[in-house]
């Protein structure tokens, strides 16, 4: 999730890029930098591995990215849109976007190839990315949804690393059905960002320039959690 109103974040690498990065990593240091990131606030790590028709689309030559998702502030997501909450969450986008910087430079100082995407940059989409892991899917509110969650943001390391463990098949999927039966976030939406085929329209949502968190707030993902949802859909399908 990213909102316009966000400064950029200033360049924080203290370590250059090696001139012949490594391209593997063993489990065990894998694992190490997952704990770390996590420590540093982050919620989880994915991974995508970019495909050739996706390169293509975008005009990018990347190929191995590193998800970093962090959860967004509870109080803050709670709170009415405002310029206030607008200040706020651009800090906690600073604050957690220099501890992005730091993991970059641990897998630099490591020997791979690390590179922070640009997260204000439109001329790719980290949520389109963020697809390519296999890890994510869109509600219907279109927002990002993890199994972490559904109030994350998220950076992104592009990296030499090609092992990474990437997934190939998206349990997610089912989501998208599931979007369809609930409504929730259509019933609740202040702005009526949604035509009358139920579809929405960005042009209307105010969250990008005004901090609206409204769906996010009353979606069933995050009142109760990926998993509780699950077992629930689990039983209508029954």
């Amino acid at each position: 999730m990213r909102f316009r109103y966000h400064q950029p974040i200033p360049n924080f690498y203290e370590i250059e890029n090696p001139h012949h990065p490594k391209t593997t990593i063993d489990d065990d240091f894998l694992n190490e930098f997952r704990d770390i990131a996590i420590a540093s606030r982050f919620a989880g790590l994915s991974y995508a591995k970019l495909n050739d028709e996706f390169k293509r689309e975008w005009d990018i030559d990347w190929d191995n990215i590193i998800i970093l998702k962090y959860a967004m502030s509870e109080e803050i997501l709670k709170m009415d849109p405002s310029r206030e909450k607008c200040i706020l969450m651009d800090e906690e986008f600073q604050e957690v976007g220099a501890k992005a910087f730091a993991l970059a430079d641990i897998l630099r100082e490591n020997g791979f190839k690390a590179d922070l995407i640009n997260p204000l940059d439109d001329r790719v989409s980290l949520r389109a990315i963020a697809l390519q892991s296999n890890d994510a899917v869109i509600t219907r509110s279109n927002m990002c949804l993890f199994k972490e969650g559904l109030n994350l943001g998220f950076f992104m390391i592009e990296t030499s690393i090609e092992n990474l463990p990437f997934k190939t098949e998206n349990e997610l999927e089912w989501v998208r059905d599931y979007c369809s039966t609930c409504g929730v976030c259509i019933d609740r939406c202040p702005e009526n960002a949604f035509d009358d085929d139920e579809k929405f329209l960005r042009k209307l949502c105010t969250a990008h320039r005004e901090g609206c968190s409204v769906c996010i707030n009353f979606c069933p993902f995050y009142k109760r959690g990926y998993d509780k949802v699950k077992k629930r859909y689990s039983r209508m399908k029954k």
